[in-house]
């Protein structure tokens, strides 16, 4: 039993529209921030580091959503694909601001950065594994793959797990911000792990449901 009221249905098509408003709204607000000065340090690699953050909770909240219906009963299913594209437009974002605000175009370091230096050839792979997805997170390549599809978009647990570690590597020292989302990763790759065997006991467990009274029954 779900345990918050659905929506009504002509509401549910415009609320995923505000999520992707509301989504973009970090990152709008953080380049005023930039623009205008105010962010502390420096602003182009603090603009860079805010973005992937936002990516990485959106790739947490994209695969919160299955752990979600099964735990607590709540449906947002409806917004998975948008959470999703979010998290591969927050990545790119990032990927962008790296390559033209903080290298200008140097090809030639970009290349030397993602062979040799660890965190940052595991963020480019995340990249590259997320276009795929993002490509075929529409209706019609659900249809056209088939079982492909859903082993594809799989990948979504390496993504994530490949972002959190990617932002671990990235600090000098592990704080405790970068422990809590290594530690929601791994309680999401856990779930997966044991997903299966919650809902079949979830089901023995069930009680059955009631007989149905029929007219006859009730004369």
């Amino acid at each position: 039993m779900a345990i918050l009221p659905s929506l009504p249905k002509h509401l549910q098509g415009p609320s995923v529209w505000a999520l992707y408003i509301i989504g973009f709204i970090p990152a709008a607000f953080a380049f005023y921030l930039g623009a205008s000065g105010q962010l502390p340090g420096n602003p182009v690699k603090e603009f860079e580091h805010l973005l992937g953050i936002w990516a990485l909770r959106f790739l947490i909240a994209t695969l919160a959503i299955t752990p979600l219906r099964d735990l607590v009963g709540v449906n947002w299913l409806r917004y998975r694909r948008a959470l999703g594209l979010l998290a591969f437009y927050y990545v790119l974002m990032h990927f962008l601001t790296y390559m033209v605000l903080d290298q200008f175009l140097n090809v030639t370091t970009i290349i030397a950065d993602i062979v040799k230096r660890p965190f940052i050839t595991i963020g480019m792979a995340a990249l590259v594994m997320l276009v795929p997805l993002a490509l075929t997170s529409n209706a019609w390549s659900i249809r056209r793959l088939g079982q492909r599809w859903t082993k594809l978009h799989r990948l979504a647990y390496v993504i994530t797990a490949s972002g959190a570690l990617h932002f671990a590597m990235s600090v000098k020292v592990v704080g405790p911000e970068q422990a809590i989302y290594l530690a929601l990763v791994a309680v999401l790759l856990g779930w997966r792990a044991v997903r299966k065997p919650y809902l079949r006991w979830k089901r023995q467990a069930a009680p059955p449901a009631a007989p149905r009274r029929t007219v006859s029954d009730a004369s």
